[in-house]
């Protein structure tokens, strides 16, 4: 689906001027719910200057009241060139990124084995020759092969991820696992914000009362 051309401006402005839930404007701007918690705290909000959709014609009124009165309800936008897909082959990664293919298709065969080698190929854009060698133990580099996090790693997103593994979870009749590596992760941006203003603050005021000193030695 395509995105808002800033989604966190636009995210800003929906959470200040609408009473839409974190999780439906999560969606329409592709990013995650923790960032638009973010947002709405008051020590983030400083940060950004909100983008209004309706000006922007990405919105309508009509969608937001729709949004609004559904919980549910997924807005659609109005417009905004869809981004282009790979219908074939595996998706392109920069050059700098590929040494790190191999720790991220280990990550997700010892965390979410139910993923299938189709679906690791997709998301980390690789082969599945490569996969199936990772995952019995025959890859010429299996020695210095670590698993790491491919979200970390740069390899895709964090919501590209849960999409599959859910999907991989589903096909298996099992239940998705819940991911609670972010659990703190607001908190922690929320403290560091207000370090940071706090930060600001005292400096300003340093400043202000040596610019009184210096005028009140003149006088």
């Amino acid at each position: 689906m395509a995105q808002p051309l800033m989604p966190h401006a636009t995210a800003s402005w929906l959470v200040d001027n609408t009473s839409l839930s974190f999780q439906q404007i999560a969606e329409f701007c592709g990013l995650h719910i923790l960032e638009i918690q973010a947002i709405a705290d008051d020590t983030a909000a400083t940060k950004l200057t909100g983008r209004d959709p309706l000006r922007a014609h990405e919105l309508t009124q009509e969608e937001i009241d729709k949004g609004q009165a559904d919980p549910d309800y997924k807005l659609q936008i109005s417009k905004g060139p869809e981004p282009v897909r790979r219908t074939k082959g595996p998706r392109y990664t920069p050059v700098s990124k590929r040494q790190d293919k191999p720790d991220g298709i280990a990550w997700i065969i010892r965390n979410h084995p139910e993923v299938s080698d189709g679906q690791i190929s997709q998301l980390i854009g690789t082969t599945r020759t490569t996969i199936a060698a990772i995952r019995d133990r025959t890859h010429w580099n299996i020695a210095n092969i670590t698993p790491k996090d491919p979200v970390t790693l740069g390899l895709t997103s964090q919501r590209e991820l849960d999409a599959v593994v859910a999907k991989a979870a589903k096909a298996a009749g099992i239940e998705a696992p819940v991911d609670t590596r972010l659990d703190g992760d607001r908190e922690a941006l929320i403290s560091q914000l207000r370090q940071e203003r706090e930060t600001a603050s005292h400096a300003g005021d340093a400043i202000l009362s040596d610019v009184d000193a210096l005028f009140g030695k003149r006088d």
